[in-house]
């Protein structure tokens, strides 16, 4: 079996997985459909933020939302995997752990961008018209920030030896991930200790970059956006095919 073919069958596997799991698409979509129609429009109502209505701007940070909570807790199949024996019988196929990491994000990240593309449309809900050329940049933000954090959810998947563990580890890391991106609050006139966590946090170049492609509002430059971003993908991929190698 070619690398390609190893890949494939990963991939394949993942997406089928996926599909079969109504529930799981339902939910994923559910969610952020609260932040966006109930939070959003009931403060939308009353606020306006760089004069666009709430709702609006608040949608890119929960289309980043999205993939972030979805891509990350794609992690916790390793560990079913592990649990059900399935994982033992991946390891030992003429395959190596650098090809089944590769599998595995492409499938992870396959989920996430199904979910987003239903998200993407969604802004239609809201009055918001994408173009195809902004509906497409947007997507490629969104791969390029499923890439780093399914990896991430893998890492700590490759680590764990249960589902429990792993959720518990995952929200600690998640939450904070999400309520210093920026998401629900523009960055401008923040108290230091609050804009040296969102500057760190590298969910906020998402949201920013997703605000700037979207809603032409933007805290840094969309290049700095996404170099932040590429950088991120790249360290996450690598310690991702590291701790690959050494997993059991």
């Amino acid at each position: 079996m070619s690398w390609m073919e190893g890949v494939y069958a990963l991939w394949l596997r993942e997406v089928k997985v996926f599909m079969r799991e109504r529930s799981r698409i339902v939910t994923s979509i559910f969610t952020p459909m609260l932040w966006i129609f109930v939070f959003g429009g009931g403060l939308g109502s009353t606020v306006e933020v760089k004069g666009l209505n709430y709702q609006v701007y608040i949608y890119p940070g929960i289309l980043a939302m999205s993939v972030l909570f979805s891509s990350v807790f794609f992690g916790v199949y390793i560990v079913w995997d592990r649990k059900i024996d399935i994982l033992k019988e991946v390891l030992v196929a003429p395959l190596s752990r650098r090809t089944i990491f590769i599998g595995k994000v492409l499938g992870g990240c396959t989920d996430s961008m199904i979910q987003a593309c239903v998200m993407l449309l969604m802004s239609l809900g809201i009055g918001l018209y994408l173009s195809p050329a902004a509906f497409l940049l947007a997507l490629s933000i969104l791969f390029l920030l499923a890439l780093s954090l399914v990896s991430m959810g893998l890492i700590i998947g490759s680590l764990m030896e249960s589902p429990e563990g792993f959720n518990m580890i995952v929200s600690f890391l998640v939450f904070p991930l999400f309520f210093f991106s920026g998401a629900l609050f523009p960055l401008e006139n923040l108290p230091l200790w609050l804009s040296t966590v969102t500057y760190i946090d590298p969910v906020t170049y998402g949201v920013d970059a997703l605000r700037t492609v979207i809603i032409g509002v933007s805290q840094f430059p969309l290049y700095i956006d996404i170099l932040v971003l590429s950088g991120f993908a790249a360290s996450m991929f690598t310690i991702g095919t590291e701790a690959f190698q050494h997993m059991r």
